[in-house]
C-alpha cells in the first residue's frame, strides 16, 4: 500500500460510514457504526437523541483507522458529508444547544429557534460537524437550501434580503462563514484526532449535501443521466447549468461542484425504509432461515420475490408510510390481495412502488426541463439487488446502472478531499479518477410493457379515490 490517501465520512439518517481510499479510489479500509433510533416525542418531530451523529462518526472512523495498514501521515486530506435538510442550534463553545434537528421533523422548515437565550449559532449539520471537526465556525453552501436559510441561490453566499431573515427567523450573526465545495474547512483539531483516529492537523474540506456528493461518488456528471439514490428518502436528480427558480416538477439544489446545480424530482418519504419495516415484521424467524442458507435477509427474501411475475400478480403498494405535512392524513395502502400472494409478492410490490412512483416523478420533471433520459444510476444499498436493478430498467425502460464498488457519498466526499489536497486537479478530475465502472441491466421489453400499462391504467390514479377515505379516517387514527 502506498499514499496519498483520501477519507470520506457519509453520515446518512441511520448510519456513519467512513471511508479510506487511495488517488485511484479504491477503498483500502471501511468502518460503519449505525444511529441511534431517532427520538419522536409528538407527531411532527423528530431528532437525532444526544450527540448521535458525532458518536456515530467517531466510531465509523475509529472502525476505519483500525483496519487501515498504511501510514496515517499519507492521509491528506478528509471530505465531510453528513445527512441534509437538518437544523442544529449551538451555544458559543459550538456544542449543541438542543438535539439535532432531522429533515423529517416539521420545525425543520418552519421559523424555528430554540426557547434558549445561550443559543449563539443556526447551522445545518454539516455546519455543526465542520465546528467539531475543526474548531471553525464554517458550512459548505451547497448544504443550506433556500427552503430553509436565508441563501442567495446564484451567488451561494448569504443574501442581502432583511425580509429573508424575518422569514427564518435568525440573524446574520448567527450563521457561518459560507464555503463551496472542495474548500479547507480548517485542520483536524488535537480532540477530534483522539475522538477519530485521524491524525492531527490533516485538512477537512467541504463538500455539499449529500445527494449531491452522493451523485459525485457515482460518477453522474452528464445532463442526460439521471441517478436514483435509494435512501430512508429516495430522489433522482440530473445536472444543469441553470438556477431555474419557477419550476413545479422539481426543485433546483446545489451540486458538488461549484457553481452548478441540481435538478432533483419530487421523491419517497421512507423509501428503504418500508423495505426494511417488512422484513422486521417478518421477525426472526425469517432471520434465521436466511442465516442457515447463508444469506442476508434481503437476499432470502429477493430469492423468492424474483419468482413472481412483473406487476405482482396485482398486488400494489403506495408509499406514504410518512405523510407529507400538507397531507398528514395519507397513509401506507397494499390492495389487491388473493390467494397468489405470498411474502415474496409483498417484496417485490414494495420494490416496484419505489420504481413506479420514481419513474413518474422523473418523467414531470425532465417534461419540464426538455430533456431525454439516455440512462439511470441507482445509488444506495438497494442496488445493491439484482432484483431491484432490473425493476428499475424495466419500469424506466431504459439502461439501469450501478457502481461496480458502490460508489456513493463516501466516495463522493473523498474526491473532494482529492481535489482539495491536490492530488487531482479539481473535483471532476479526481470524479473522473476515483470513479469506478458501471454494471448496467438491460431493460425487458414485455415487462416494461406491463409496468406501462400498470402506470397508465391504474397504479397512479389509486391516491386519488383513497385520499377522501382517509382524510375522513384522520381524525379517528391520527
Amino acid at each position: 500500500m502506498s499514499g496519498p490517501y483520501l477519507v470520506g465520512v457519509d453520515c446518512g439518517t441511520q448510519s456513519a460510514k467512513v471511508v479510506v481510499y487511495d488517488a485511484a479510489g479504491n477503498a483500502v479500509a471501511r468502518g460503519r457504526q449505525p444511529l441511534q433510533p431517532m427520538d419522536r416525542p409528538q407527531h411532527g418531530v423528530a431528532v437525532h437523541p444526544g450527540d448521535d451523529l458525532w458518536d456515530a462518526i467517531a466510531a465509523a472512523s475509529r472502525q476505519a483507522m483500525a483496519g487501515f495498514a498504511g501510514e496515517p501521515g499519507e492521509i491528506v486530506g478528509v471530505g465531510l458529508c453528513p445527512i441534509r435538510c437538518c437544523k442544529a442550534f449551538l451555544h458559543g463553545d459550538g456544542s449543541l444547544a438542543e438535539p439535532l434537528i432531522s429533515w423529517m421533523d416539521d420545525r425543520a422548515y418552519q421559523p424555528y429557534l430554540p426557547a434558549d437565550p445561550t443559543v449563539r449559532y443556526a447551522t445545518t449539520s454539516s455546519g455543526y460537524l465542520a465546528h467539531r471537526f475543526t474548531g471553525r465556525f464554517r458550512d459548505t453552501a451547497a448544504n443550506n437550501i433556500l427552503l430553509q436559510w436565508p441563501i442567495d441561490t446564484d451567488s451561494w453566499q448569504w443574501s442581502d434580503d432583511p425580509s429573508l431573515y424575518a422569514q427564518f427567523g435568525v440573524t446574520r450573526d448567527m450563521l457561518p462563514e459560507l464555503l463551496l465545495p472542495g474548500d479547507v474547512i480548517g485542520p483536524l483539531t488535537d480532540e477530534a484526532a483522539a475522538a477519530t483516529g485521524l491524525p492531527a492537523g490533516v485538512p477537512v474540506v467541504a463538500t455539499a449535501n449529500d445527494k449531491a456528493v452522493e451523485m459525485l461518488g457515482c460518477g453522474s456528471l452528464d445532463e442526460t443521466t439521471a441517478m436514483v439514490s435509494l435512501g430512508t428518502y429516495i430522489a433522482a436528480m440530473v445536472h444543469g447549468h441553470e438556477n431555474h427558480q419557477q419550476s413545479t416538477a422539481f426543485w433546483t439544489n446545489f451540486a458538488c461542484m461549484p457553481h452548478r446545480y441540481l435538478y432533483e424530482s419530487n421523491g419517497v418519504r421512507r423509501g428503504m425504509w418500508t423495505l426494511t419495516w417488512f422484513l422486521d415484521l417478518l421477525g426472526p424467524e425469517v432471520a434465521e432461515r436466511a442465516a442457515s442458507s447463508g444469506l442476508g435477509r434481503e437476499a432470502y427474501l429477493e430469492r423468492e420475490a424474483a419468482q413472481v411475475p412483473a406487476g405482482s400478480d396485482g398486488l400494489m403498494t403506495v408509499l406514504d408510510w410518512l405523510a407529507t405535512t400538507d397531507k398528514p392524513f395519507r397513509k401506507g395502502i397494499m390492495l389487491g390481495f388473493d390467494a397468489r400472494h405470498s411474502r415474496g409478492h409483498v417484496y417485490r410490490s414494495i420494490m416496484e412502488a419505489i420504481a413506479l412512483t420514481m419513474h413518474h416523478h422523473v418523467q414531470a420533471m425532465c417534461a419540464e426541463l426538455g430533456i431525454s433520459l439516455n440512462e439511470i444510476v441507482v445509488s444506495g444499498g438497494g442496488g445493491n439487488s439484482p432484483l431491484f436493478m432490473s425493476i428499475f430498467a424495466d419500469v424506466f425502460g431504459i439502461p439501469a446502472s450501478r457502481s461496480v464498488d458502490g460508489g456513493g457519498a463516501a466516495l463522493g466526499a473523498a474526491i473532494c478531499a482529492a481535489s482539495a489536497a491536490g492530488v487531482h486537479p479539481g473535483i471532476e478530475a479526481a470524479a473522473a479518477a476515483m470513479v469506478k465502472g458501471r454494471e448496467t441491466f438491460a431493460p425487458d421489453p414485455a415487462n416494461t410493457a406491463v409496468y406501462e400499462r400498470m402506470a397508465t391504467t391504474v397504479y397512479h390514479d389509486i391516491r386519488d379515490h383513497t385520499d377522501a377515505l382517509f382524510e375522513r379516517a384522520y381524525p379517528i387514527f391520527h
